[in-house]
């Protein structure tokens, strides 16, 4: 399923990769202020699905534009969550900075993950139980202990709320910290925390699809995933901090406010 997940994940790349050289001819749509959706997304999003059940036609799925299909429901052992695209509005800039998300959820629980850079050829996978790689070689959280010398990321959805929400917190933990990075690819955050090149992540109101996959690469790497107060609802609140384990713990202290 995994090997399914990385052809699925490649077959978009093409689609995206093609558009990226003349993005000025891709079509944009604004679903709402400061989101959007372009005919690549859904066209990578195509890609990926019939290549999923072309292997497993009985399976469900839940992707960014086309929603849920018609036999997901809590009965469902196997259901793919996906986001063709993540950092639509950078694509739509030539900012290279997006990805690929494919997860696969059985009977609820996070099994197999892939979250692919097309721009750097960088492949992140992860099963449950058997560790995170990077282009198969295997990937660890940093060793950092201390809030204090950590490099984060983050992030903030739409609308004015989201953004207050995010400068407020933004203001807590930039004086704390040696920096936050906010690059607008969620996903691609969680990826680059499991492979240690930032310490954590924090971010509220996301959908399953932006954090399913990379939320399983920071578990299987050693990192802990959780809500702002450290419950484990993080896929369906949409709150999520992901950490190193002790950095994690000192970030719910400072979150813990905005949950």
């Amino acid at each position: 399923m995994l090997n399914t997940a990385i052809k699925a994940a490649r077959r978009a790349a093409t689609v995206i990769n093609r558009a990226s050289f003349d993005v000025d001819r891709v079509t944009v749509t604004e679903k709402q202020h400061n989101d959007f959706v372009t005919d690549i997304d859904q066209a990578a999003e195509q890609a990926i699905i019939e290549t999923l059940l072309k292997a497993y036609p009985g399976h469900a799925i839940l992707a960014e534009e086309s929603g849920a299909s018609a036999n997901l429901n809590d009965e469902s052992e196997y259901s793919w969550i996906i986001d063709p695209l993540d950092g639509t509005t950078n694509f739509m800039h030539g900012y290279p900075n997006y990805c690929i998300s494919i997860a696969l959820q059985q009977r609820g629980v996070t099994t197999q993950a892939v979250v692919y850079d097309p721009v750097r050829n960088d492949l992140f996978t992860a099963t449950k139980g058997a560790g995170a790689f990077l282009n198969e070689k295997r990937i660890r959280v940093t060793k950092h202990d201390r809030v204090g010398a950590a490099l984060l990321s983050s992030g903030h959805g739409a609308g004015p709320r989201a953004l207050a929400d995010y400068l407020k917190m933004y203001g807590v933990m930039a004086e704390r910290c040696h920096g936050i990075r906010s690059a607008g690819a969620a996903a691609l955050e969680l990826a680059n925390v499991a492979a240690g090149r930032s310490d954590g992540f924090f971010e509220k109101g996301l959908k399953p699809w932006d954090i399913a996959a990379g939320a399983l690469l920071v578990t299987e790497a050693g990192g802990i995933v959780g809500e702002f107060n450290g419950e484990s609802d993080y896929l369906h609140k949409g709150d999520i901090i992901a950490a190193s384990p002790k950095v994690f713990g000192q970030m719910v202290t400072l979150l813990s406010p905005f949950a």
